[in-house]
């Protein structure tokens, strides 16, 4: 089942890091080791809509809608345009600068969200196969 949202075009990367994971146990293993966390990602759109994915990176390595599998909190919760995710994806964007800008926002543990960018390579990795 596809993550893709039309309204949000850069929820495709969801579909690329859920593939990726999925591509191989021990990369899968590899990223909740090094994650340690439940990433949530809620992005708006141009029309001002909100929607949330998130990559479990705690215990199972899933990739699903909403921010966080049933039963579980985010460890840390990015939230930025969905604009400004595509960037970030295609490498056109830092996710440091764009915190620092203003146009990217943390909630909960700051040092979690270090650990995202490996797992944004994964997405941009996988979308160019």
């Amino acid at each position: 089942m596809s993550l893709k949202n039309d309204a949000f075009p850069s929820s495709v990367a969801f579909d690329a890091i859920k593939a990726a994971l999925e591509s191989s146990p021990a990369e899968k293993k590899d990223a909740i080791k090094k994650g340690g966390a439940i990433f949530a990602f809620t992005l708006k759109n141009k029309e001002g809509k909100q929607e949330s994915w998130y990559v479990d990176l705690k215990k199972s390595g899933a990739v699903g809608s909403g921010t966080a599998p049933e039963g579980e909190k985010p460890g840390v919760t990015l939230l930025m345009s969905d604009e400004d995710f595509g960037k970030l994806i295609d490498g056109k964007a830092n996710s440091q600068k764009l915190f620092m800008s203003g146009k990217l926002k943390i909630r909960g543990d700051m040092m979690k969200a270090t650990k995202m960018e490996p797992i944004l390579k994964k997405a941009k990795t996988q979308s160019k196969l």
